[in-house]
């Protein structure tokens, strides 16, 4: 290795032709000047002179003594490699006994240059370890960085697609589809789903936004036909904000009170959700995102994206936009083997392409399929299924339809009743029907149906006579003169719902709440009629009243045939306060505790599955204005629990001075057909008086009063229960097959 020699200072210095310079460039231009010019001859400059002269002659001196050693320790090093590594005059064994003495007494430091190693000081062990972490803090940084990037990315992809979603804005998410894949983000699942939903909404040519308040796009004008605007409503429903939020909302258990202002702005925002503006696309931008759907697609496939509902139903309605039904059915099909649920708007794009091209077998194949998958269709797809076999002149179907519609719908819409109707009055519909019919068989079925029905088919023949008409107090039919019938409630049906809504209480209710109310009650009842406290005190006020209480217990009290006090449920919060110890209420809560008629429901419980577990084990009028459309009567079904309802609950209201009550109906209020063919179907309006209810009435008019019988009816318009029980019964859906 080559020595390192430094040349004498002060000959560059003192020499006045060389021009000295610093090694880094001086902030101040006056030094960048040439040295000498400022060394004048005096005292002072002289002694400069000579102690830069001692200061260069020491730095040489250094620098020499530095050079030997470095030269002494190569070829110290030379000897050690020739010697196996050690040192002189030593052998492997006191070489390693050395080491290890010298590791214990001191920490290694690993030179840059040579492998030799030398004792660190305190300051530069610290300098070490800090600058071994700042090292792998950077390069844990910038992996976080990277992934932090990616991650942000994604994020920021999901808001803003679902801004999209809620604006109903399909050229801005096909916009940051395309911005992503530029970027090489690799999209999820979620992605997907937001795109293809909006992609195929565009392509059938009606957008829902997904919230309401976010207005729609002025840019896209309006062209929809009567009757593709009907298709895409059906197509386009409020399940469809479900499509890609379905895992982003939980429902939330709080006690519904009618002061509670919280309660009244989620109702206002559900309302303004499903009232939302649907936003009309033109056949150009149709085109564009159905392509593109179709693209997204095929990508999302074959990057092995796995497959949702969402997606699958997305596709479909991809193929519904190309007037493609078997394509959708076919995408259907695979959910099963794929072990994705199919739902009821999967089966939608199917079943509406059927039905608007006519093609009514294939139709009615979609629905058997939902069937066997346990999807029951809802309004809208039997009223496409109408629309289609009315059309198609299939009689049966429609027959069937109707008893579909009884079992699963119980009361119409005004548009599905303008299709009854239609129906009605055709010339197919005089034509249909059996001439005789054995009367024995028709009053069996109807007593084994539980009354209101009997599934035989069409009876008699001719035309039909179609009115709008009401039902009088007594339960008769105001045009016809028929009286409409009470179906019967299963005992049985009626424990099991008892036993349901008591098992969900106990999971809900603190500690054994429940379980002292329920022997409570087996203790004092059972009652003719249970008040709902809550919702009677603070009918039309903020402030409960114990007043209105009294005065609706009275009341109701007269129209018991036991003229026995009712059960008042009350939350023991409601009796707290400087108002209940005024004289006149703590009369009343003694009168009513001297008589066993109220029950306190305790702190943290929620009082409507008191009252409602005591009207149903007590079979007895539940008094309150709650219609019961909250999430936690929401879990008792749709099945038993409306037809319970409607047969137990009694609403008042307050007039001249006092309260009046509405009586449960006097008849049932669903779909009818009687032992004489004819049909009353009720019309369904939101919060109007059961008395001003609008029915359809259809009876033959001609149709002979002597009734021939016959043993074997004709097969080819009849309809069937799968079973039968010899137990008067109503209500559960019961599944009919057309004889062959």
């Amino acid at each position: 290795m080559a020595s390192f020699r430094s040349e004498p200072l002060q000959s560059d210095l003192l020499s006045s032709s060389a021009t000295w310079r610093f090694k880094y460039p001086s902030a101040f231009a006056l030094k960048a000047r040439p040295f000498p010019h400022f060394l004048t001859v005096s005292p002072l400059n002289s002694t400069i002179l000579h102690d830069f002269s001692m200061l260069s002659s020491s730095r040489n001196s250094h620098a020499a003594n530095a050079a030997d050693r470095m030269l002494q320790r190569e070829q110290a090093h030379e000897r050690d490699g020739r010697n196996g590594g050690r040192a002189e005059g030593r052998t492997a064994t006191s070489e390693k006994t050395m080491e290890v003495g010298v590791a214990k007494q001191r920490t290694p430091y690993q030179r840059s240059g040579d492998g030799r190693t030398a004792p660190k000081t305190k300051k530069m062990e610290l300098w070490v370890r800090r600058h071994k972490e700042r090292e792998e803090e950077e390069g844990k940084a910038k992996k976080r960085s990277k992934k932090d990037k990616f991650r942000d990315a994604l994020t920021d992809l999901r808001v803003k697609l679902d801004m999209c979603s809620k604006r109903g804005d399909v050229m801005g998410a096909i916009a940051l589809y395309d911005s992503a894949v530029s970027d090489g983000i690799i999209l999820s699942q979620y992605h997907y789903s937001v795109l293809l939903y909006l992609c195929s909404a565009a392509a059938i040519g009606v957008i829902r936004p997904a919230k309401s308040g976010s207005g729609g796009r002025s840019d896209i004008p309006n062209s929809s036909s009567c009757e593709e605007s009907s298709l895409k409503q059906s197509v386009n429903s409020s399940e469809d904000w479900e499509l890609t939020h379905e895992d982003n909302f939980q429902h939330t258990e709080r006690e519904v009170t009618a002061n509670s202002n919280e309660v009244v702005e989620d109702a206002k925002r559900e309302e303004a959700r499903k009232d939302s503006v649907p936003i009309q696309i033109n056949e150009e931008i149709k085109e564009y995102a159905r392509s593109r759907g179709l693209e997204i697609y095929e990508k999302m496939f074959s990057e092995n994206i796995p497959m949702s509902e969402a997606a699958l139903t997305s596709a479909a309605r991809l193929a519904m936009s190309m007037n493609n039904g078997e394509l959708a059915f076919q995408i259907v099909k695979q959910m099963k083997p794929l072990g994705i649920t199919p739902r009821l708007r999967s089966y939608g794009p199917a079943l509406l392409t059927f039905c608007k091209n006519g093609d009514v077998d294939k139709a009615f194949e979609v629905e058997a399929h939902m069937l066997e998958n346990g999807v029951q269709p809802e309004e809208p797809e039997l009223a496409e299924l109408l629309r289609a076999s009315i059309a198609a002149r299939r009689g049966k179907k429609v027959y069937y339809l109707l008893h579909k519609l009884r079992t699963n719908v119980r009361q119409v819409s005004s548009s599905t009743a303008e299709l009854i109707e239609l129906w009605f009055k055709s010339s197919t519909a005089s034509r249909v029907g059996k001439r005789k019919w054995d009367t024995e068989e028709v009053t069996k079925a109807i007593e084994n149906g539980g009354g209101g029905w009997h599934g035989l088919g069409w009876l008699g023949r001719g035309k039909w006579n179609v009115s709008h008409t009401f039902v009088s107090d007594d339960g008769v039919c105001m045009t016809c003169g028929n009286k409409l019938v009470t179906i019967d409630l299963d005992p049985v049906e009626t424990e099991n719902f008892a036993k349901c809504v008591a098992s969900l209480a106990k999971k809900r209710e603190r500690n054994s709440n429940f379980q002292k109310f329920q022997k409570w009650l087996d203790y004092y009842g059972p009652f003719e009629a249970v008040v709902d406290a809550a919702n009677v005190g603070l009918f039309s006020q903020k402030r409960f009243s114990l007043r209105k209480v009294n005065a609706v217990v009275n009341a109701v009290r007269q129209k018991l045939p036991m003229k026995r006090c009712p059960l008042i449920v009350v939350h023991n919060r409601r009796l707290t306060g400087s108002k209940m110890n005024e004289p006149t209420n703590m009369k009343l809560l003694e009168k009513w505790k001297n008589a066993d008629a109220i029950y306190e429901t305790p702190t943290g419980s929620n009082d409507d599955w008191y009252w409602l577990y005591a009207a149903i084990t007590c079979k007895c009028l539940i008094v309150t204005n709650d219609e019961m459309r909250d999430h936690i009567f929401q879990v008792l079904g749709n099945d038993f629990f409306p037809r319970w309802k409607e047969r137990h609950q009694a609403h008042f209201r307050y007039r001249d001075g006092s309260f009046e009550f509405e009586m449960p109906p006097p008849c049932s209020i669903v779909i009818q057909e009687n032992e004489r063919g004819h049909w009353h179907i009720p019309i369904s309006a939101e919060q109007e008086q059961e008395r001003k209810r609008t029915w359809l009435c259809a009876t033959r008019a001609n149709m002979s009063n002597t009734i021939e019988e016959t043993s074997n009816p004709p097969t080819d318009l009849c309809l069937q229960n799968t079973t039968k029980s010899s137990t008067p019964h109503v209500g559960a859906n019961r599944d009919f097959k057309e004889k062959k």
